[in-house]
């Protein structure tokens, strides 16, 4: 069994990476009282002794290759374990597709970050990541819903880009169904370190959609840098954002400096685009940065016979990937908005 090994360790990495598709669910206490549980592969839960009114999820590897977040989450389940932190707040941890950390690439069969808010069953179409997806949803579900409403509910989906960008560290605002946008969560992203801000304007299939969507929860998609392998990762450039994570869960309350305009950079999407077309290319080179604008007018790509331009003046480019399956999102484009009411 691996529960002595967790508890001498606390190597939950290792462990899931050793079990790619499950794990028996166990649970012990720690010497400061905390009830820890393994609900799955990949999947831990803390629950200190006298906790606060916050739940956190911390989600990283849902992309296999982006190394960097799962060695930020690795250190913090270790500290935990080891006695190192001692957690005000409860907090579960997600290393969303073990199989693909294991073979240092995005996904396996299909972008598991495509198949929540239930696209995992659309179709016929079965396949880990699909069995995957559903399973996060429940776990996510139970972690939230289990100590009663009323509770502050944050999950931060932590990523590396597939590209360089302009703006190294940026987060994904999901659309927000014409609730306001947060100050406070402004705030957070600032003190990780993350000074650019897309605002979403649909709803998605992403897992921080799921989560903010579904239990109203305040979640980002959190771009911190770009796909290194595991050894390759500077972790002296995440060391901001690791400390506002543990401050997170290891205070009652965490104190930001004040938000100034100028300190964050917003965008909000102008168009997505989809692939329609087995033949479809873009016209700029794979080493273009996220975030690049355009003069309207140029040509950005082709979709079969149809040419894609820019339509305004200055529209920059977001998660550009033409090998995308046909049907789902190729590119994003965006536009510089401001600091408006809509923030409270």
């Amino acid at each position: 069994m691996y529960l002595q090994r967790l508890k001498d360790t606390g190597d939950f990495l290792s462990i899931t990476r050793e079990n790619e598709f499950s794990l028996p669910a166990e649970q012990f206490t720690l010497e400061n009282g905390t009830n820890v549980k393994v609900l799955d592969t990949g999947v831990i839960e803390f629950t200190p002794a006298q906790f606060g009114n916050k739940d956190f999820v911390f989600s990283s590897a849902v992309h296999g290759n982006e190394t960097a977040p799962i060695e930020i989450c690795d250190e913090l389940i270790k500290g935990i374990i080891l006695g190192e932190l001692t957690l005000r707040q409860r907090v579960m941890f997600i290393f969303g597709n073990p199989k693909s950390i294991n073979i240092g690439e995005r996904f396996v069969d299909e972008n598991l970050n495509r198949l929540f808010c239930g696209k995992h069953s659309v179709g016929d179409v079965t396949n880990p990541e699909r069995d995957r997806a559903k399973k996060l949803e429940q776990y996510v579900e139970q972690f939230f819903t289990c100590p009663g409403e009323g509770r502050y509910r944050a999950h931060y989906d932590l990523h590396t880009a597939i590209r360089d960008s302009k703006n190294e560290k940026f987060a994904v605002y999901p659309f927000l169904h014409g609730k306001p946008h947060k100050r406070e969560q402004l705030q957070f992203l600032l003190s990780c370190g993350v000074q650019t801000v897309l605002l979403m304007a649909e709803p998605a299939s992403t897992f921080s959609y799921f989560s903010s969507f579904t239990f109203g929860a305040d979640a980002f998609t959190v771009e911190l840098g770009k796909v290194r392998p595991f050894g390759e990762n500077d972790m002296a450039r995440f060391a901001q954002a690791k400390q506002t994570l543990i401050a997170l869960i290891t205070q009652d309350e965490v104190v930001y400096p004040e938000l100034n305009e100028s300190d964050v950079e917003l965008f909000s999407v102008y168009r997505t685009i989809n692939r329609t077309n087995e033949n479809f290319s873009f016209t700029f080179a794979d080493n273009v940065p996220n975030f690049t604008g355009f003069a309207k007018g140029e040509l950005l790509g082709q979709d079969g016979g149809q040419e894609i331009r820019a339509e305004v003046e200055g529209e920059a480019i977001i998660f550009p990937n033409a090998n995308v399956a046909i049907g789902q999102r190729a590119l994003l484009t965006v536009i510089p908005t401001k600091l408006t009411d809509d923030f409270v």
